[in-house]
């Protein structure tokens, strides 16, 4: 008797539970519907409201996971809907396999109605690797190839587009080798590579070391990487720096060494690094600047030398010597060969955080981090998407343990509600502290109805100054200061997280606030906390 063959969609799944990437986030669409009416019981498919969550809720999820996630985003209109919250996921190199619907096969070159014509530029240049599948038997290994591409470093989105009607299609008999594959990637230092850099780091008179978020993605995944790059600073003497724009926090920020955040504009950058003989840089591209500052790269007699495992990184970089190596290995290997300087500048943990500013006018923002600060616990992770305060919530909080804080790689707003909701997802254990600007939440405010429909364990704090405050210092620093549309007012936030299903509760004063904390870490789901805050 001849055995029954499995459909490209059974097969497809096949593939998922290999991976373990049984959790779905997604909004549906028609051309979706036959992929999600085959999921089989042990498929949990999240949804979210808009695109935007959907991508930010998966990025959550990954980060506190650290496994690649599966994302159902409908046809061109929904990758469209998304593209914001890809651009953080691309930037911060996040491992997300992005799955979108296509019109029926035969009715693609036509440009039907919810056909995505070229479907497989669509998300570039924001993805790492992008297809649609040129037959419907190649459907479930085009998908085991998107997992193993988005997992590799360095890690990012994929996206790969198939037409609702190869569901139903027969799968090749071969499918099933899919399900037995591994890809191991060997990207260490070798000898001479490892002895030449020990000795330009030896070599320095005075050694900065500017780290990035390769180091705590891979810390997340082996503590002792933290510990290699702490080691490292303690025997070179290194101020330690976290690269500009960090969407993730690599080194203890109560380490007497460091030395905070470094500003991301070329002139920042130059000033900072001045008089360092040589920067090392761990993990981070060089560099990624936000801000217009006409300036010469470095001073003369600075020597740059990047350590990345992204290739893109490393080719794009304007100056310096790079390297393209396992930045776990090679922290490690570092750690290990450099000569003791047999200087300290403290015990681990002594760096004093700076107390908050105050205002006569009311809470400032620096006064709500101190409050967060103080009420820390081993369960505590941070989501942050309050751009005014993104240079002081590092300097100002005490960040000890990887993926312990986690801010929007590319600045895209809509980052930090929808991611918060992902991680708690992602690590139930975790009680997830999302810091989201009054401007930032309207962009993944629909974030909170998976949050009261999951009951995740998520504090969100919206740091409402009434406006983009970002924007407003900006326009500022660039001699514009009239620019409309950068004031905010009337948007009850209480009354839309309660709409949503979100206890929540306004506060003006520290007093306030600190008690609307303490009591929203002892509940059991999501409480929503409106704090205003003194603009400025």
């Amino acid at each position: 008797m001849a055995s029954i063959k499995k459909t490209v969609l059974e097969t497809t799944l096949d593939v998922f539970r290999a991976h373990g990437m049984t959790t779905i986030f997604g909004n549906p669409g028609s051309n979706e519907l036959p992929f999600l009416a085959g999921l089989t019981e042990e498929f949990d498919f999240v949804l979210g409201l808009h695109e935007q969550v959907v991508v930010g809720m998966a990025e959550g999820y990954a980060r506190a996971t650290g496994n690649p996630a599966l994302v159902n985003l409908h046809a061109a209109s929904g990758s469209g809907n998304a593209m914001g919250a890809l651009t953080n996921a691309h930037y911060g190199h996040i491992p997300m396999v992005i799955l979108a619907g296509q019109q029926v096969r035969r009715t693609v070159g036509q440009e039907t109605m919810l056909a995505s014509a070229d479907a497989s530029i669509l998300a570039a240049p924001l993805v790492k690797y992008s297809h649609e599948p040129l037959a419907a038997a190649d459907v479930p290994r085009t998908l085991s190839q998107a997992v193993f591409e988005t997992s590799a470093q360095p890690r990012g989105p994929v996206y790969v587009s198939v037409p609702l009607d190869d569901w139903a299609e027969p799968a090749l008999d071969d499918d099933a080798l899919l399900t037995e594959r591994s890809v191991v990637s060997a990207g260490g230092l070798t000898d001479a590579l490892a002895r030449d850099l020990i000795a330009a780091v030896d070599g320095a008179q005075k050694l900065a070391l500017v780290v990035g978020p390769q180091v705590d993605a891979a810390a997340v995944e082996d503590a002792s990487v933290f510990d290699a790059v702490v080691a490292l600073a303690e025997k070179t003497n290194a101020s330690v720096f976290i690269a500009p724009s960090p969407s993730r926090s690599p080194f203890p920020t109560t380490h007497p060494n460091f030395e905070g955040v470094i500003v991301p504009g070329i002139q920042s950058v130059r000033d900072r690094l001045a008089g360092y003989d040589v920067v090392l840089v761990l993990g981070a591209a060089v560099f990624r600047y936000h801000r217009w500052e006409p300036s010469n790269y470095l001073e003369a007699g600075t020597q740059v030398i990047q350590l990345t495992q992204d290739p893109r990184e490393a080719t794009r970089a304007p100056f310096g010597r790079s390297v393209i190596a396992d930045v776990a290995g090679a922290a490690q290997a570092l750690a290990q060969g450099v000569t003791d300087r047999g200087q300290r500048r403290g015990e681990p943990g002594s760096r004093e955080l700076p107390a908050a500013k105050t205002s006569p006018d009311g809470m400032t923002g620096t006064e709500i981090l101190e409050v967060l600060n103080a009420h820390v616990n081993d369960t505590v992770a941070y989501v942050n998407e309050t751009t005014t305060l993104d240079l002081d919530y590092l300097e100002r909080i005490a960040i000890d343990r990887p993926g312990m804080y986690n801010f929007p790689a590319s600045g895209g707003l809509g980052f930090g509600l929808p991611v918060a909701v992902g991680m708690a997802l992602g690590d139930p254990s975790k009680t997830i502290v999302a810091t989201v600007g009054d401007g930032s939440a309207n962009y993944g405010i629909t974030a909170l109805y998976t949050a009261a429909q999951r009951q995740t364990r998520t504090v969100f704090v919206i740091v409402n100054n009434s406006g983009y405050g970002a924007l407003a210092g900006f326009a500022q620093r660039m001699g514009v200061p009239d620019v409309p549309g950068l004031r905010l007012g009337g948007i009850d936030f209480v009354s839309i997280a309660e709409g949503y299903g979100v206890p929540a509760e306004r506060t003006s004063t520290r007093e306030e606030f600190e008690a609307a904390y303490q009591k929203a870490l002892q509940a059991t789901g999501p409480v929503l906390i409106d704090a205003h805050v003194v603009a400025g």
